[in-house]
């Protein structure tokens, strides 16, 4: 009987047991799932999400509040870009002297020059701001192809400015060496300038830092893609300027036969742009993501990052529309001037390609890049560098080739010999430090040396003689056999 009851006792404390025990897995459960609604509901500062916002890039607030707008804006990204600020007072002398001494080339230069900066660094900004909004992957693509707006804006306005009346012998074309050069300045100031500065800055204080062959790979397989068919039209030129044993009616021939080469180069570095822009966001995106979300934990700053104040998704859209007319204004009057100060002044058509105008370019994606190196986010600066590059590489260079085709206007890929060579060993330095997925200040200090050889030399390249600037600037009105070409090669043609 006594036996009985024990074993009746136990069965009832042991049910008690279970039942307690599912009591408390089904209260954790819930506790979990209250966590997680208040996680999903209000962010890291008390903000309340609003839907389709990443928690990140919360806000707190709702349209535009002047105040607010200034104050952020002016705390910018970090300290260097904050530091570009005080620029700002270029941009209002810059127009007005514009308009009030329209013959002051030089002081127009300059001070366009100058002002394009800080608005350049306004539109890096309010795309950091907007990308924090978004998916991490989506989000950086985003802030690379705005701050590349820049760049397109520049291409247009030389394009749209370049003289394409064969009748006018001595203006001829003659934007056309600056655009090319730009597009290859700008990979170079991207590839050697830029990355130097984020391993120098990086390995400083640090004996090395790594980062992800998910970023350094497909980048570095990239760039040798875009070097390839950027320097196609430039090879088959050559090859048949120099040749005795090709048969051509003409000079017009060849030019119209690289310019063929070209538009069909550009539409497929373009189809190569969209398969790497498919490649990130969609078949490969959780990849990236992991790899970011990882590097974003390795910044030590990034509990103050999160607790800053931050724009509304209608500030950063004002932000960028007041910073992308101010960009174009500043470029419409720069370009007016380059004319006045590659005659004038002397400066190479090179040195204002490949060194002068990328810097103003890409003085904001360089400025982020350096400060995500310098916090050891060396996923996200190599994702700003390489994306940039080649951005340039497989978007903007075809585009400006693509729209001068829509616009009858004789853009072509045809670049100098000396650029082509600068390019390709760009490139090849570029991946060799990318391989071992490591990185040091020596690496960094020798990229940006190479970078200022290639800017001595660039200041000191000769601008070619009329008429033989190349095959798109070859006037058709010469009508001479030996009218042609980059380098002054003479075109032999079999009668």
């Amino acid at each position: 009987m006594f036996g009985k009851r024990k074993e009746k006792g136990a069965a009832i404390t042991h049910a008690s047991d279970q039942d307690l025990e599912l009591a408390n897995h089904e209260a954790k459960e819930a506790q979990h799932h209250q966590h997680k609604d208040h996680h999903l509901a209000f962010n890291h500062n008390g903000h309340k999400v609003t839907k389709g916002i990443h928690p990140d890039g919360e806000s707190g607030r709702r349209g535009f509040h002047p105040h607010h707008f200034l104050r952020i804006s002016a705390r910018s990204t970090s300290k260097l870009s904050m530091a570009v600020n005080v620029l700002w007072p270029f941009v209002p002398a810059a127009i007005a002297v514009r308009y009030a001494r329209p013959h002051d080339h030089v002081w127009i230069f300059a001070l366009n020059y100058i002002a394009m900066v800080p608005s350049a660094n306004l539109i890096g900004f309010a795309g950091q701001e907007l990308a924090r909004k978004l998916p991490k992957v989506f989000g950086v693509l985003l802030e690379t192809f705005l701050g590349g707006i820049v760049e397109i804006v520049l291409f247009m306005v030389l394009l749209r400015k370049n003289v394409d009346d064969p009748a006018d012998v001595e203006r001829y074309n003659h934007l056309i060496p600056v655009i090319r050069a730009a597009i290859l300045g700008s990979i170079l100031a991207n590839l050697l300038l830029c990355m130097g500065f984020c391993f120098f800055a990086g390995g400083i204080g640090r004996e090395e830092q790594e980062f992800d062959g998910a970023i350094s790979e497909v980048g570095s397989g990239l760039l040798m893609t875009a070097g390839f068919g950027l320097m196609i039209p430039a090879a088959f030129f050559t090859s048949l300027s120099g040749s005795t044993s090709v048969e051509l009616s003409g000079p017009e021939e060849l030019t119209d036969k690289v310019l063929t080469v070209s538009r069909v180069t550009a539409v497929i570095l373009f189809v190569a742009f969209l398969l790497y822009t498919w490649f990130q966001m969609h078949t490969h995106h959780s990849i990236y993501d992991a790899v970011l979300k990882t590097d974003e934990q390795r910044d030590k700053d990034r509990h103050k990052d999160l607790k800053k104040a931050k724009l509304t998704l209608t500030e950063c859209v004002l932000a960028l529309v007041i910073a992308i007319t101010l960009v174009c204004l500043h470029a419409v009057f720069l370009v007016e001037e380059i004319e006045y100060i590659v005659e004038e002044k002397g400066v190479s058509d090179a040195f204002m390609g490949l060194i002068l105008v990328p810097l103003v370019e890409k003085a904001a994606e360089h400025l982020t890049a350096i400060d995500e190196a310098w916090d050891n986010q060396m996923n996200f600066a190599l994702a700003h560098v390489l994306g940039a590059t080649i951005q340039t590489a497989l978007f903007n260079g075809p585009l400006v080739v693509i729209v001068g085709w829509g616009l009858q206007k004789a853009m072509d890929l045809n670049f100098e010999i000396f650029n082509a060579v600068v390019l390709i060993l760009a490139i090849i330095v570029a991946g060799n430090f990318l391989r071992d997925g490591k990185s040091n200040y020596l690496e960094g200090a020798l990229c940006i040396l190479i970078y200022i050889i290639i800017a001595v030399t660039s200041f000191n390249y000769p601008n070619p003689a009329p008429h033989t600037a190349g095959t798109s600037e070859a006037s058709p009105t010469t009508g001479q056999a030996g009218a042609a070409a980059e380098g002054g090669h003479k075109l032999r043609i079999l009668r």
